[in-house]
Parts: C-alpha cells; sequence; structure tokens
C-alpha cells in the first residue's frame, strides 16, 4: 500500500502545489523553517497549523521588509 506522501509539515505536497494566494490568485512559496506558505505578490505568509494551510488573509502574517531566506 502507498501512503500519501506528506511534508514534514504534513501537508501533502500536491496540495502545496495546487493552492494560490488568495488574494492575489498568485503563485505560494512553502517555508518549511516557518511552516508558512508565503505570497510575495501579496507581502502576507499564511500559517500552517497541524498540517492545515490558513488560507485566510485576516490570519496572514505580513512580511516585512528583511530580505527572505
Amino acid at each position: 500500500m502507498d501512503e500519501a506522501k506528506t511534508t514534514k509539515s504534513g501537508v501533502d505536497p500536491k496540495l502545496l502545489e495546487i493552492l494560490v494566494c488568495p488574494l492575489t490568485k498568485g503563485p505560494l512559496r512553502y517555508d518549511a523553517e516557518r511552516q508558512e506558505l508565503v505570497s510575495e505578490q501579496a507581502r502576507l505568509a499564511f500559517p500552517i497549523r497541524d498540517g492545515i494551510p490558513i488560507m485566510l488573509v485576516d490570519e496572514a502574517r505580513p512580511l516585512d521588509d528583511r530580505p527572505m531566506r
């Protein structure tokens, strides 16, 4: 039996491939260290909690002006 592959956070990589920013509809970058999905266009980082991406603008963290890693 094949088990569904997941990232370290428990998020299915196929889900990460199809998710887009709810504000801009643009691509998201997965930040494994911070457990966030980052929208460079919207300058927001959406949290991943218990393996579930929280794709609500009200829950997103604004990105500061420091360079991204």
